[in-house]
């Protein structure tokens, strides 16, 4: 599996057998590239990443150290499950970074989401920085590249780390899923014996929630679209849209409107929702979720959502609106 070009002849891995057969081929490279050195890993628990780190730490368990940074913007229970599944069923050498202040901090009366961006891509080098200096013995650096990484960006993948570190940090790559396109990835997790829920996990953005709490990020809103995000995919699972749907999240403007609560008037946000299917996200359609079912989940926003007194849908395919609003 070595060089930046899969080849011709390399079998998709379709089946149990063959993530098993791919697993061994790599548990063996990754032992030969590292030796008795360490392997430092970002690690943010999604598909990429999670089947990097459950790789390495069959490959060479302690010898890993997985950082994961909590910058506030991750959805409802994703810290939680890192940690959860890595330090105490994978017994992973684990960082866990607290850095919610200080992203926030940051991101104060900040409206311009390309500005967001570059804040929130920038505060996570330098803490990935920070930490991976108060670690002795470091030679290389994980990384979960995929296949259509190296097609489009030239096999650097921007939010894993590795363009923004110092020179004197070059750690040695390590890539073992970089031949692979992504429902391969999810094969190969499941193999390893990560859940599903972190197996097929939605697409998510990497400024994660920054981008759904539209416009200057305060964080009671932050909350709100963390909230009303939960609910909206604990009804989809319910209701058998998990899976059918390929990817579905709310989003809250900065902006209120007038609402009647307990026979009060109130002011409170509005909760957008979003769900669309794509093939390769250059297209995509709305989902036609079921009148009952978006009523359900307004009732449950409305009620279990503080300062939120609407539920919107929207309705538009890209184009001409894109997936995400920001």
């Amino acid at each position: 599996m070595t060089g930046n070009v899969r080849p011709e002849t390399m079998e998709r891995i379709t089946t149990p057998e063959l993530a098993q057969a791919f697993i061994d081929e790599q548990v063996k490279e990754l032992r030969a590239q590292v030796g008795d050195k360490k392997v430092l890993l970002a690690l943010s628990g999604g598909v990429d990443s999670s089947v990097v780190a459950a790789l390495l730490i069959k490959a060479i368990g302690q010898q890993l150290v997985c950082v994961h940074v909590n910058h506030g913007l991750l959805r409802k229970g994703e810290p939680e499950q890192v940690i959860e599944v890595f330090r105490n069923q994978m017994n992973a050498n684990l960082v866990y970074v607290d850095a919610v202040d200080r992203f926030l901090d940051k991101l104060a009366n900040v409206r311009e989401p390309e500005k967001k961006r570059k804040i929130i891509g920038a505060e996570f080098i330098r803490v990935f920085e920070e930490e991976a200096r108060k670690l002795d013995g470091i030679e290389f650096l994980a990384q979960g590249t995929i296949y259509p990484d190296i097609l489009e960006s030239d096999g650097v993948k921007a939010h894993h780390n590795v363009g923004g570190l110092p020179e004197d940090l070059q750690f040695e790559l390590v890539e073992p899923v970089k031949l692979l396109f992504k429902d391969e990835v999810r094969v190969v997790g499941k193999a390893l014996g990560l859940p599903d829920n972190m197996v097929f996990r939605q697409p998510f953005p990497g400024p994660g929630l920054g981008v759904r709490c539209l416009g200057a990020i305060t964080r009671d809103r932050l909350e709100a679209v963390r909230e009303s995000d939960a609910i909206l995919r604990e009804e989809f699972a319910k209701n058998g849209l998990e899976g059918k749907v390929w990817q579905y999240f709310t989003a809250i403007p900065d902006f209120k409107s007038v609402g009647v609560t307990d026979g009060k008037r109130t002011e409170g946000w509005p909760v957008i929702l979003r769900a669309v299917n794509t093939k390769d996200a250059m297209t995509a359609t709305v989902e036609d979720v079921p009148f009952e079912l978006l009523e359900h989940i307004t009732k449950r926003i409305t009620a279990e959502v503080k300062n939120v007194n609407r539920v919107l849908y929207d309705l538009t395919p890209k184009p001409c609106a894109t997936i995400e609003w920001e």
